[in-house]
């Protein structure tokens, strides 16, 4: 680690630059630009999202005490050898998607209005790639996006997707793999591509005049898919000459290997350990996985299950349907345990990789038949040393309702499809992400406070 650090910054405030894209309209890059913080390392700050979809079986998900005391429900007991490091948080939603099912995973990190019929939108800035503008300015890759299935949670600031990769293998040969080609030789490619990028940009130009404003609208969108591989591919050959992180072999055969759903068990952790890595050698600060999208999630053969988890929402109160969504949520519990059980177990600087690195955990839905999403299953995990104090579950329904009454389904999906409390907002929580790793923001989307809860 100590010798990549070096040679990373080794490399001129020109390249760093260079390497991000200026062509980008980014926050903070004059001032970055001429700091001295850039001639030395900065002290990594983490975050990670990780979203399942479809909400989960409220009846038996729900926590139904606040405060230091609670008792975790059925589906999260295997949290409880991490109660010092997590923070479950009840009755939070994003306002603007409330009765809006439709496209609530693709908002989960923006909270960007979205329309009703789930039809095509613009899309705003997410969370994480704010954070990948100020912590992606000392790792090789600004941000990972990643997706066990479904598609990207990422948006840039032109509202538009980062795309995701899916192929652990394909994720592996990025992050550690031996490049067949000689630098020169990709140099030379990059070259090519950014020489066609400036072409495509300056025949976009002579054309947009004639345009009208749909046309002028998607010509928009185009360029801006065209400027973020424009900012891949100068970031890309900035660093070239350093050298990917060397991993133990025993660690290489392991994480390259291929898997898929049919063993879900095995394919979450390879992922999961895919992502520490990432982290542990700090070949990214900042990652988002999208478990799965609200259309398309497997089942899970491991527990038997070969429903699709979109299928088992929708479970009109079958009581065997509600089982098994049960199951799942524990299965999927458990996956995020051994998560923070592998974060956990790495130290640096007398530290753990989970204290460094604030874990997001949740849904963009909580009662998946009515397409409920007000009370959205939230977990927050890590962090400490980024400031925050756990051991506890956030409420914010309880002071107003008093107690929960899950016994009684329709009361308790009440909840779930209307906000108890309409300042509960999911932007807080994210402004006081964004805080925690040094962004400089006072609002995000619609927030109305960071949450002082959760914070030293």
């Amino acid at each position: 680690m100590s010798h990549i650090r070096r040679n990373r910054w080794q490399m001129s405030r020109r390249q760093v630059l260079r390497g991000l894209g200026v062509t980008m309209a980014l926050p903070l890059f004059d001032c970055m630009a001429a700091s001295p913080e850039l001639s030395a390392p900065t002290k990594p700050k983490r975050s990670v999202f990780l979203y399942i979809p479809n909400g989960v079986n409220t009846l038996t998900w729900q926590i139904q005490n606040a405060g230091a005391d609670y008792q975790l429900s059925k589906p999260l007991e295997s949290l409880e050898r991490h109660r010092a490091d997590i923070t479950p948080i009840s009755g939070m939603h994003h306002p603007k998607v409330i009765g809006k099912h439709h496209n609530c995973d693709k908002v989960w990190l923006t909270g960007a209005d979205v329309p009703g019929d789930g039809g095509a939108f613009r899309n705003s800035v997410s969370a994480d790639q704010l954070m990948a503008e100020v912590q992606g300015l000392s790792t090789r890759f600004a941000s990972l996006e990643l997706a066990i299935e479904g598609h990207s949670l990422a948006w840039s600031r032109d509202g538009i997707q980062i795309p995701a990769d899916r192929n652990t293998q394909t994720i592996f040969n990025m992050l550690f793999g031996v490049e067949k080609e000689s630098k020169e030789t990709i140099r030379r490619r990059l070259s090519r591509r950014g020489s066609i990028l400036d072409l495509v940009a300056d025949d976009a130009k002579r054309v947009n005049k004639k345009l009208g404003n749909v046309d002028r609208s998607k010509l928009d969108e185009y360029l801006t898919a065209v400027r973020q591989v424009e900012v891949r591919t100068e970031r890309a050959e900035s660093w070239l000459n350093i050298p990917k992180p060397k991993i133990e072999s025993e660690d290489a055969a392991r994480l390259s290997r291929k898997l898929d759903m049919s063993k879900a068990g095995e394919y979450y952790r390879l992922f999961y350990d895919l992502m520490v890595l990432a982290l542990r050698t700090d070949s990214t600060r900042v990652i988002t996985c999208m478990i799965g999208s609200e259309s398309n999630a497997g089942g899970i053969p491991d527990i038997g299950i070969s429903q699709t988890r979109h299928g088992l929402s929708h479970h009109n109160g079958d009581p065997e349907q509600l089982r098994r969504l049960t199951e799942t949520d524990t299965f999927l519990i458990e996956q995020l345990s051994y998560f923070l059980d592998q974060l956990k177990a790495h130290q640096e600087d007398g530290q753990s990789l989970l204290d460094t690195t604030q874990v997001l955990w949740g849904s963009g839905m909580a009662y998946g038949h009515s397409h409920g999403n007000a009370n959205l299953p939230t977990i927050l995990a890590g962090g400490r040393a980024l400031g925050y104090k756990h051991g506890q579950h956030i409420d914010f329904n309880l002071p107003k309702i008093g107690q929960y009454n899950v016994a009684d389904a329709n009361s308790h999906y009440k909840i779930c499809s209307r906000p108890v409390d309409g300042d509960a907002r999911l932007s807080n929580l994210f402004l006081t992400m964004l805080q925690r790793v040094d962004v400089k923001a006072d609002k995000f989307q619609d927030s109305v406070r960071p949450l002082s809860e959760i914070v030293v």
